[in-house]
């Protein structure tokens, strides 16, 4: 986890607000590899200085102020972690502080916990006393140091510039005893609240243990989905996440209610919590006895799926399906469709084995818009990797509204995958030309490892030393050959003297290689390379990715090299024009390289590419 450490007279004595503010601009830069916005610096240097003094007069100078603290394995960051001694167990305690410059805002109809906020852009946000409330349960479920403690963290919403009167409503928010809203009116109750928390003794000790605590495993979306689905509150949904929730069941019931039809959607990029949101949504429908249904248009996703949120329980599999099994659903037969993976969206539902008279000449698009009250659709526009995939907000947008539907779209602009690494996945984004400012030098980031390998032995090495689940991809540039007779795979991927089979292609184990579905999450996956059509939409610790000979690299950008390219859905170039094959392949080696939570090792088949990725990263990662 990473914070600015700052101590409470250093900010009094801080001459120059707007030097506070660099200082952790700097910092903000540093550690993530963004810049901060304008209205951030505003608040770091109006809103921080405020807290310093509110803490000098409640008698707590020497508490530890961690401010721009980083939630473990997300990117999410909470404004401040007051850490010190609580003042009747000694023990070590925490606030975790949201700060708020609004001056007039209120509860919105459109979500339980969701306000609107005078002259805030972007519509409805999260009140701020349940982010923080959902902050500290976070922190409970992830932070050793804070395991079987539910009494040392606590939160508070501080909108210092408000009056009562001001956002009257939001106390009424809030949910529990963990979180509380204070404005500037009652800032004796916020003294008072810190002073029953935080003891006037050092918190350098409770910082450190803070800072420095074993991190639990993250909860992996396949592992934990059945209990999601039974139980609720195994995933704890965090900001733009609960603000998605939370529109997608307000949209239900409005549709109930008004007898209308409502579209979301939710687009994010890997690990954002797409899927985590699409599990939460179907459990929550599913106890109250709502008609709703899961599709995406990958098999192997949709078959992990029902292997393990629906083991057991066959009616928990139906729960699964694809976007192709709505071709003859009935007129808003459903309260709710939850189409995840909706980047995968397809012209049509019918191919070349579809009876004549089954082919209506309908899209795709328009099957699942019509099958229920209200479609939900979680995308990802840069995990578009086969020619006639058509799920992106615009298409999606466009022609739900000329149907006459409304539709809310929902931005999830912060990561859960890669071990919380905005940084890595910017990196990477910007190596493939998928984002402005080119290839740049990855210079590290505390929670995340990466790795170049000079030789594919070293890949497989290093993946194997690692704790946890490992994976190895690779593009699509060497031949997919079926079982042999003996039910062995073929070694098809072959790098010099190293050779490995790519994963199965079909339904079966073959051996002791699983099913190509199950390749991401059984254990003897780790033998075979995963190809994007078997890794996409899945996640593992450790991240092995061969970057095929059809990437080379020229004048310090990347190049496509199409003739090195083996995929069968990019051979015809009458189908498949050169403008379209450059930015589906790049959006390939996107999908491959965002698939690690702890850390990815990448070797470069091209010579020129590897001794290029030599000088951006660096020996240790």
């Amino acid at each position: 986890m990473t914070a600015l450490r700052l101590s409470v007279e250093n900010l009094l004595a801080s001459p120059n607000e707007a030097a506070l503010a660099e200082v952790i601009a700097e910092h903000v830069r540093m550690t993530t590899g963004r810049g901060p916005s304008p209205s951030e610096i505003r608040s770091w240097g109006r809103s921080l200085p405020a807290l310093a003094r509110d803490l000098a007069d409640a008698g707590l100078h020497e508490v530890e102020m961690l401010v721009e603290y980083k939630l473990p394995l997300t990117s999410k960051r909470a404004d401040v972690v007051l850490a010190g001694v609580h003042p009747r167990t000694g023990e070590d305690s925490y606030v975790v502080v949201e700060l708020k410059q609004w001056t007039r805002a209120e509860p919105s109809d459109l979500g339980e916990h969701l306000v609107i906020v005078e002259g805030m852009p972007g519509g409805e946000t999260l009140n701020p006393a349940e982010q923080v409330r959902r902050y500290c349960e976070y922190m409970r479920d992830f932070l050793g140091v804070l395991r079987n403690r539910p009494d040392a963290v606590y939160g508070a919403a501080y909108l210092h510039n408000a009056m009562d009167l001001d956002v009257d409503g939001l106390s009424d928010q809030v949910r529990d005893e963990y979180s509380r809203l204070f404005t500037k009116q009652r800032r004796g109750d916020f003294l008072r609240y810190l002073g029953e928390r935080l003891a006037g003794k050092p918190g350098a000790g409770a910082a450190d243990r803070l800072l420095h605590s074993a991190v639990a495993p993250s909860k992996q979306l396949m592992t934990y989905a059945a209990k999601e689905i039974r139980e609720r509150e195994q995933f704890t949904l965090l900001d733009e996440q609960q603000v998605a929730y939370e529109k997608v069941m307000r949209a239900v019931e409005r549709a109930r209610r008004a007898d209308l039809k409502q579209v979301v959607i939710v687009t994010g990029g890997p690990g954002s919590g797409k899927s985590v949101i699409a599990l939460s949504l179907l459990g929550e429908l599913y106890r109250q006895g709502r008609t709703a249904l899961h599709a995406t248009g990958s098999q192997s996703f949709t078959q992990t799926m029902r292997r393990y949120p629906g083991r057991g329980s066959s009616r928990i599999k139906n729960l699964f399906m694809y976007f192709n099994s709505f071709t003859d659903a009935e007129q808003n037969g459903l309260d709710v469709l939850i189409c995840d993976e909706a980047h995968r969206i397809r012209e049509t539902s019918t191919n070349r084995f579809t009876p004549a008279a089954r082919r209506t000449g309908r899209s795709q698009l328009d099957e699942l818009l019509a099958a229920a009250r209200v479609p939900v659709f979680l995308l990802d526009e840069h995990q578009v990797v086969r020619p006639g995939e058509l799920g992106t907000v615009a298409a999606i947008e466009t022609c739900a509204r000329a149907k006459g539907f409304e539709v809310q779209v929902v931005s999830l602009d912060e990561q859960f995958r890669c071990g919380g690494s905005r940084k890595y996945e910017t990196w990477v984004r910007r190596l493939l030309g998928l984002a402005e400012g080119g290839p740049a030098t990855w210079d590290g980031d505390e929670d995340f490892e990466v790795r170049l390998a000079h030789t594919p032995h070293e890949l497989e090495a290093a993946l194997r030393a690692k704790p946890g689940t490992a994976r190895m991809t690779a593009g699509f540039c060497w031949p997919w050959s079926d079982p042999l007779r003996d039910d062995t795979l073929v070694n098809d991927v072959v790098i010099g003297d190293w050779a490995r089979p790519w994963n199965v292609k079909k339904d079966r184990a073959v051996g002791d290689a699983p099913p190509s579905m199950l390749w991401a999450s059984e254990p003897n996956g780790f033998g075979q390379v995963g190809c994007v059509y078997t890794a996409q939409g899945f996640e593992y610790d450790w991240n092995g990715v061969i970057l095929g000979p059809d990437l080379t690299v020229h004048d310090r950008r990347l190049v496509t090299v199409r003739k090195e390219n083996k995929d069968p859905a990019f051979k015809s170039h009458k189908t498949v024009p050169d403008t379209e094959f450059d930015p589906l392949v790049r959006n390939v080696y996107k999908v491959l390289l965002t698939r690690g939570m702890r850390g990815t090792v990448i070797h470069a088949v091209d010579p020129a590419l590897r001794d290029f990725l030599a000088k951006l990263i660096p020996l240790e990662g």
